[in-house]
């Protein structure tokens, strides 16, 4: 058998992370939260500036790249997936606590019509309801 036939075929599949452990991913909180508020990142291009209501009484403020596929008057009152628990952190001076699920049809960057789309509920649900 040459090397060529012992090789794996290639896949066009695309490349995953890494394999995660059930424990890393319990880990995740994942809830429901609510678009009340959306504007422009004032320092970003491509990032949007969400307050968002994610049924724990504490306004939340997450900053995501979705600028160039959503208009932030069309995202108000719009349910969204969130993780909840991921540590907060400064973006371009603003902070942001927590990140929105979005899909995606291609990586950033590759220079294709890519299309972003956000994880939503089927159905309207309570704010800070967890996803599993």
């Amino acid at each position: 058998m040459s090397d060529q036939q012992a090789k794996a075929p290639e896949s066009d599949a695309p490349t995953g992370k890494p394999e995660i452990t059930f424990d890393d991913f319990v880990k995740l909180d994942l809830r429901v939260a609510t678009v009340v508020q959306a504007e422009a990142h004032p320092n970003a291009d491509r990032l949007l500036k969400l307050q968002v209501d994610d049924g724990s009484g504490t306004p939340r403020q997450i900053c995501a790249g979705v600028r160039e596929h959503y208009e932030p008057e069309d995202l108000v009152g719009t349910q969204i997936v969130i993780v909840a628990n991921l540590a907060p952190r400064k973006i371009r001076g603003e902070e942001s606590r927590g990140m929105l699920m979005a899909a995606s049809n291609a990586p950033k960057g590759e220079g294709v019509d890519r299309r972003v789309v956000l994880v939503t509920p089927m159905s309207p649900i309570e704010p800070g309801s967890a996803v599993s």
